[in-house]
């Protein structure tokens, strides 16, 4: 079976033939132990060093520890590109997948900032296996180190996107924040039919968490811009390509996704207007918005039969 990245691309054969420095972990472990004690910075090549050494699964447990201690020691800053590559590596040769998405889910407080490379392999592993919501999520910590450089990282991002999308999943607004926000900045890599559909894709969830909850729920811990309007953006975009005379073309799943987003929306609106007189007042506190946020949502309408034309 063909799969988006080479066989070549994901062969470990090269990477174990590396010239290695073999170590005894046990001996490691105690010297880093007792360099901790004595509050004395540990070198990252010693962390390293035991990364590269990993055996087994226990041993990958005992690496998580050692990231993590080295992670709050002086020497935090110093963790090599090579060490976070080799860890990853090893989850995924150990079966301790779930460890590489725990560490890279708490990057802060492990320093697990992957490069394109690694990002792919770790993505890879996950569409080969049909975990395409573990997959969005990698694509997520993608997003949020906005690493989406290499074409290949792109493509298959977008390919866990659209291929999760494609299941309907019931989604809580962080998690259509975090998808639309992945399409998105993905999106704005490619100026060709998947590019700009997932640019309209990933502007209409955020437009929808920003109808729901307001402009600050949309950009707070996120690499998006702050202005107001995200349905505008995606209409824009759905008007740019129908003006324009090329082949580039939006996809139909994109357009019929948008068409169901604007729906759900308007009956939304419909319902909290006919509830708003017999709603009591903690719960308009809680459902408060700002002025700005409302006149976006009042635009509601108009951006319906934007659609439709």
């Amino acid at each position: 079976r063909r799969w988006l990245l080479s066989a070549a691309y994901t062969d470990t054969k090269v990477w174990e033939a590396r010239k290695k420095d073999p170590q005894n972990l046990a001996v490691l472990a105690i010297t880093m132990d007792r360099t901790y004690d004595r509050n004395l910075p540990v070198s990252s090549l010693t962390v390293s060093q035991f990364v590269d050494n990993i055996s087994s699964r226990e041993e990958v447990d005992q690496a998580e520890y050692y990231l993590y201690k080295f992670r709050h020691s002086p020497n935090c800053w110093y963790l090599r590109d090579w060490t976070i590559h080799s860890w990853i590596r090893q989850c995924l040769k150990y079966g301790a997948r779930e460890k590489a998405m725990h560490t890279l889910k708490n990057k802060v407080q492990y320093g697990i900032f992957p490069d394109d490379f690694t990002f792919n392999l770790l993505i890879d592993s996950y569409i080969k296996d049909g975990d395409f919501k573990s997959a969005c999520s990698v694509v997520e910590e993608v997003m949020h180190q906005e690493a989406f450089n290499l074409l290949s990282t792109q493509i298959l991002s977008l390919h866990a996107l659209g291929s999760y999308l494609a299941t309907r999943p019931q989604l809580t607004v962080l998690e259509e924040r975090a998808l639309g926000a992945s399409l998105l900045i993905c999106g704005l890599k490619q100026d060709n039919t998947v590019g700009l559909s997932a640019q309209l894709l990933g502007n209409a969830l955020l437009g929808k968490v920003e109808m729901l909850k307001g402009i600050h729920a949309v950009f707070k811990g996120m690499p998006l811009f702050w202005g107001r309007g995200y349905l505008d953006r995606a209409l824009a975009v759905m008007e740019r390509v129908a003006a324009a005379s090329g082949d580039v073309k939006l996809s139909k799943y994109t357009l019929d996704y948008m068409n169901e987003l604007l729906q759900e929306l308007s009956s939304i609106s419909d319902t909290d207007s006919s509830g708003e007189e017999s709603a009591g007042e903690e719960d308009k506190k809680e459902d408060t918005v700002d002025e700005d946020d409302q006149a976006e949502q009042a635009k509601l309408p108009q951006y319906a039969s934007r659609f439709k034309v």
